[in-house]
């Protein structure tokens, strides 16, 4: 569905017990709302989670928003909902941050650019500044921001201050590990995508040895950043099959492929409000 400017979004989340589809059904209808689009899922109708994600169209949905928001909260109180309406008129700031790797960083600009993704790129950050003419051929700011082995903390720091004020940030190919601190102080999602099907082969040299181990397929995982290495959220996977003929080369390469297409997805997935936390899990509409 094309987003408008009376386009809107209503995810939610609680424990699973009858009416709540009624309920902000009805609390829509009230509204003058119509429903686009519904989805649903229950972790246990027993006594597990309930996860709703309601597209509507609206007249008038952004200067009656407050309004919205607040006749929603007692629905929401009682079913001790946690919930989050957006907006099709707002355009999220998504900043993306990337070392050498250009190929994950040069598809998210090149998809924005056509509008495949509903975001504004505010800004790139990069420990390496070999990057800098390439992105700015997109009239994008790039930001480099080395990062000492002896002093993270104050590239770190530099970083919080040049990412400020974003929605998102997407770690396309960034080869340096974020902290809990960081991550608590940055005050927005980080996705990341990962060069397998997670755990798989980490650390340096993954193709090298996925040829050694004789793999037949090979993986990319999008996930949400935690302060857990590698263990957040996963929001998307795909995979590409080889065979033995593959040198490390051609499975680098396949990779590369797989990787631009799985953060595109998670991407996209994450700026269309498709993705709701379930404890480790992501439900993904």
């Amino acid at each position: 569905m094309a987003e408008t400017d009376q386009s809107a979004r209503l995810l939610v989340s609680c424990e699973d017990r009858p009416g709540i589809v009624a309920a902000v059904s009805a609390f829509l209808l009230d509204a003058g709302a119509n429903i686009v689009t519904s989805d649903q899922y229950s972790s246990d109708p027993s006594g597990g989670r309930f996860f709703l994600r309601m597209s509507f169209q609206l007249d008038g949905v952004v200067e009656h928003r407050d309004e919205l928001e607040t006749r929603f909260a007692e629905i929401a109180a009682e079913f001790q909902m946690d919930r989050r309406f957006s907006y099709g008129a707002d355009t999220p700031r998504v900043a993306l941050m990337v070392s050498k790797y250009d190929h994950c960083l040069m598809d998210l600009l090149w998809r924005t650019q056509r509008g495949e993704l509903a975001a504004e790129i505010s800004l790139v950050v990069s420990n390496h500044p070999d990057l800098a003419e390439a992105v700015e051929g997109f009239d994008i700011p790039f930001q480099h921001i080395p990062v000492a082995k002896d002093d993270k903390p104050a590239a770190e720091a530099a970083a919080l201050e040049a990412l400020a004020g974003n929605d998102l940030v997407v770690l396309a190919r960034y080869m340096q590990i974020l902290s809990g601190d960081f991550l608590e102080r940055l005050g927005c999602p980080v996705i990341n995508i990962h060069h397998s099907f997670l755990p798989a082969f980490a650390g340096a040299g993954p193709y090298e040895r996925a040829r050694e181990r004789g793999v037949k397929l090979i993986g990319a995982t999008a996930h949400y950043v935690t302060e857990d290495l590698d263990a957040g959220p996963i929001i998307e996977q795909d995979v590409l099959r080889v065979n033995h003929r593959y040198t490390a080369a051609d499975l680098e390469r396949v990779g590369r492929d797989v990787e631009r297409v799985a953060l595109a997805r998670a991407v996209r997935s994450h700026l269309d409000d498709r993705v709701l936390i379930d404890g480790h899990r992501a439900i993904v509409f």
